[in-house]
């Protein structure tokens, strides 16, 4: 499995760095091989891109980093189907724009047809949600600290909020999920304690390269399950 970390050093918002980690250790587990592969991004080599979050300061600089080339480069591997996971800012780098409180208005790749919009009060704290059938159908708890993003039609969301905010604290939606791309605001990080939906994703992206693939087999998952069980009955019951 190949896989591309997408701005490392600036997108690794509250630790989101541990899914590349996460994923990698669960993959080795089972004897298939990871390779981590750098710049330059030549999207025909990779199986796998994760993108993590970020602060909204720091959007300016990938905005011109983008506009080189690399935008249209994740486009073209987004509608090849290739499997994304994206976080936070990341989720909204994919999307069409951010429009701030203000009314300024920055255009982002539009990979995916989501919109963010922002408010002067950010949607901050920890959250739950289910995720869809078609994503797994597990249960979420994250930690969220965005504005607000709104899903259109052709995209689907990641899944629905049984505690907190979601999307934007209005539609009871969190992430979408459109093509191979798995989008979320849930930082944590967000696959340590939720192995099941890592496992999804992986899956997807050896389906994708090998056209078809042996079920991922199982793990011994105490430690993971014990955490986020421990996070769902936190927030359930204070």
């Amino acid at each position: 499995m190949h896989i591309c970390h997408l701005y490392p050093d600036i997108l690794n918002l509250y630790g989101d760095r541990g899914n590349i980690f996460t994923m990698k250790r669960r993959l080795e587990a089972r004897g298939i091989g990871v390779q981590m592969i750098g710049q330059p991004l030549d999207i025909d080599k990779y199986d796998l891109f994760f993108i993590g979050g970020r602060q909204d300061f720091e959007q300016e600089v990938l905005l011109r980093d983008l506009a080189g080339g690399k935008g249209r480069d994740i486009r073209t591997a987004v509608e090849d189907e290739k499997v994304f996971l994206a976080i936070c800012g990341g989720y909204q780098m994919l999307g069409q724009y951010y429009k701030t409180w203000d009314s300024s208005q920055m255009d982002f790749i539009g990979a995916i047809n989501v919109h963010t919009i922002g408010a002067k009060e950010r949607m901050i704290g920890n959250y739950m949600f289910r995720t869809t059938p078609e994503s797994s159908g597990s249960v979420i708890v994250g930690f969220g600290n965005h504005s607000g993003t709104y899903l259109g039609e052709d995209v689907a969301p990641l899944g629905m909020v049984l505690k907190g905010f979601g999307n934007n604290g209005e539609d009871h939606t969190e992430g979408a999920r459109c093509k191979n791309v798995f989008a979320t605001y849930s930082h944590g990080s967000l696959l340590p304690k939720k192995t099941a939906l890592c496992d999804f994703i992986l899956q997807t992206a050896l389906e994708r390269k090998y056209d078809t693939c042996e079920p991922l087999g199982p793990l011994d998952d105490t430690l993971e399950n014990s955490a986020h069980d421990y996070m769902e009955h936190r927030l359930m019951h204070g």
